[in-house]
C-alpha cells in the first residue's frame, strides 16, 4: 500500500481483515512514527481497533520507502494525492513519484494497482512510467466515505476493476471476493470514468437539495417534508438528500472540477456540472446572509446598517461532515472565512480539535488548510478555537452550527440560550428542532425550514 492516508489505511484495514498481509509505505515521517507506534494519525470509526489488531499479529506492518514495501508482494496499490491544480485538473505528480520508485523493485508478475482517484488515461501513464512488460496496471477506484471508510472497504456496494488484462483484473477482484460484493470488471479508461461520475453525481444531488432548500425558504416550505416525499421514491432514496452549508471535503470538490476540466478537454460542453459549481459555492453566501439577516432582524437595524463587524459569533462545526477531522475544502471554513472578512471575531469548537498552547493557539491542520483555500492569513488573528463547546457561545452575538456532529443535537438549549449574548441560531444542518428552540427563547433559523 503507497500511502497511508484516508484511502490507503482504511483499504489496508479492510485487506487485512480479510486474511491478507499488507506492508504500508507512508513518506511522512510524523505519520510513519504514529503507525509504527501503533497509533493511527487519521480520524476515522472503527479503523484504530483493526490497525492495531492487525500490527499485533504481524500481519500489517509501516515502512518509509515505497521500493522496500513491494520487494515481494502481488499486489500494489496506488493511494496517492492527485490534489487539484489551480485550472481544475488533477495534478499527477505524486502518482509518477510512485511509480518512479516502485517499478525497479516490483516482483515480475505482480500487478499495480489505481486506487487512488486519477484522470482517464492514468492506467497507462502509470504503465508508462513503469516501463516493464512484465507488470499490469489495473484500476481499481475507491468509493469511501469519510467518516465510515473501514464499514465501506469491509462492505462496499460493489468492486469495480478496469484492465486490459482480464485475468490480471479478476486477481484483484479475488482480494474483495469475500465480502460478496458484486464484480464489474471493465476497462480501465470506463473504470477511472465510473469513479469521477459517482462522485459528480453525489454533488449535484447535494447541490440539487440545497437549491431546493432555498426555494422551501422562498416560498414557506418545509425542506425535511419535502425530503421524505423524494426520500421514499426508491428511484431516489434518501441519501445526500441534506441540505447544508454545501459540500467539501477531499473529493467532491477536487472531482468535480477534474471533471469539467477532462469534458473541456475533450471539447464537451457541460453546464449542468458547472451549475452544481457554482451553486455550491452560492449555498455558502446564503448561510453567511441567513446570519446577517437574523441578527439584523434581531437587533431591528436598517437593512443597510453593517450587522457583523466588531461582533463576536459562535462556530460549532470546522471539519467538512461529522465523523472525521478532515479539513479539506470544509465549507464551514468558507463560511468562517467570510464572517471574519465583514469583520466579526469567530470562535469556534469542533469535537476533532484542539487549540495549542502555542501562539497564534489554532490547530497546525486548521493553518494548513487555511492557507490552501486562499484566504489570507490576517483573518486567523480573528478566530480562536475553543476547547468546549459552550466555551465557544459565552458573550456571542450568534450561533452557527455548521458540522452535523451528534453531540451538537442533544445541547441544552437554556443553557445554551444563558450563555449567548443575543439568542440567534443559525441552524446550518438542520439538526435541532425549531420548535424547542423557539420555547427556548431563540430566533431560529434552519436551511429550507419555516
Amino acid at each position: 500500500m503507497i500511502g497511508a492516508g484516508h484511502v490507503g489505511l482504511p483499504t489496508a484495514a479492510a485487506l487485512v481483515s480479510l486474511g491478507h498481509r499488507v506492508c504500508c509505505a507512508e513518506s511522512d515521517p510524523e505519520r510513519l512514527r504514529v503507525l509504527e507506534e501503533g497509533g493511527v494519525p487519521i480520524f476515522e470509526e472503527g479503523l484504530p481497533e483493526v490497525i492495531r489488531q492487525g500490527w499485533r499479529e504481524g500481519r500489517l506492518s509501516f515502512v518509509g520507502s515505497a521500493g522496500s514495501a513491494v520487494d515481494d508482494v502481488d499486489f500494489t496499490f496506488l493511494c496517492v494525492p492527485t490534489p487539484e491544480r489551480p485550472d481544475g485538473s488533477a495534478d499527477l505528480t505524486y502518482l509518477e513519484q510512485a511509480a518512479v520508485q516502485i517499478g525497479p523493485h516490483l516482483r515480475s508478475g505482480s500487478v499495480v494497482v489505481n486506487k487512488s482517484t486519477v484522470p482517464i488515461g492514468s492506467t497507462r501513464l502509470v504503465e508508462q512510467t513503469i516501463a516493464r512488460q512484465d507488470i499490469t496496471v489495473v484500476s481499481n477506484p475507491e468509493f469511501l466515505r469519510e467518516g465510515t471508510a473501514v464499514q465501506d472497504s469491509l462492505r462496499p456496494d460493489r468492486i469495480v476493476v478496469g484492465a486490459d488484462d482480464q485475468d490480471a483484473a479478476a486477481r484483484v477482484g479475488a482480494l474483495f471476493a469475500s465480502t460478496g460484493a458484486p464484480l464489474v470488471v471493465t476497462d480501465a479508461a470506463t473504470a477511472e470514468t465510473i469513479k469521477y461520475v459517482a462522485n459528480t453525481f453525489l454533488a449535484t444531488k447535494l447541490s440539487f437539495i440545497n437549491a431546493v432548500a432555498g426555494l422551501c425558504d422562498a416560498v414557506g416550505a418545509d425542506v425535511r417534508d419535502v425530503i421524505l416525499g423524494l426520500g421514499y421514491d426508491r428511484r431516489i432514496g434518501f441519501d445526500f438528500l441534506r441540505p447544508g452549508p454545501g459540500w467539501g471535503g477531499s473529493c467532491f470538490p477536487k472531482d468535480t472540477h477534474a471533471l469539467l476540466h477532462i469534458a473541456k478537454e475533450a471539447g464537451f460542453d457541460f453546464p449542468l456540472l458547472q451549475s452544481v459549481i457554482d451553486t455550491n459555492e452560492a449555498q455558502t453566501r446564503r448561510i453567511v446572509s441567513k446570519l446577517e439577516q437574523a441578527l439584523r432582524d434581531h437587533l431591528r437595524l436598517e437593512a443597510t446598517e453593517p450587522v457583523l463587524p466588531g461582533r463576536s459569533v459562535a462556530v460549532w462545526g470546522l471539519t467538512f461532515k461529522a465523523g472525521t477531522d478532515d479539513l479539506r475544502e470544509s465549507p464551514a471554513l468558507r463560511v468562517v472565512s467570510q464572517i471574519l472578512e465583514s469583520g466579526a471575531e469567530v470562535r469556534a469548537f469542533d469535537p476533532t480539535l484542539r487549540p495549542h498552547q502555542s501562539v497564534p493557539a489554532l490547530p497546525v491542520s486548521l493553518v494548513r488548510e487555511w492557507g490552501a483555500l486562499g484566504f489570507p492569513a490576517s483573518r486567523l488573528e480573528r478566530l480562536t478555537v475553543a476547547s468546549e463547546a459552550t466555551a465557544a457561545t459565552e458573550g456571542a452575538s450568534a450561533l452557527l452550527v455548521l458540522t452535523e456532529w451528534d453531540e451538537f443535537r442533544r445541547v441544552d438549549l437554556p443553557a445554551l440560550r444563558a450563555a449567548l449574548a443575543e439568542p440567534v441560531l443559525i441552524d446550518a444542518r438542520n439538526l435541532l428542532d425549531p420548535g424547542a428552540a423557539r420555547a427556548a427563547g431563540f430566533r431560529y433559523v434552519g436551511v429550507g425550514r419555516p
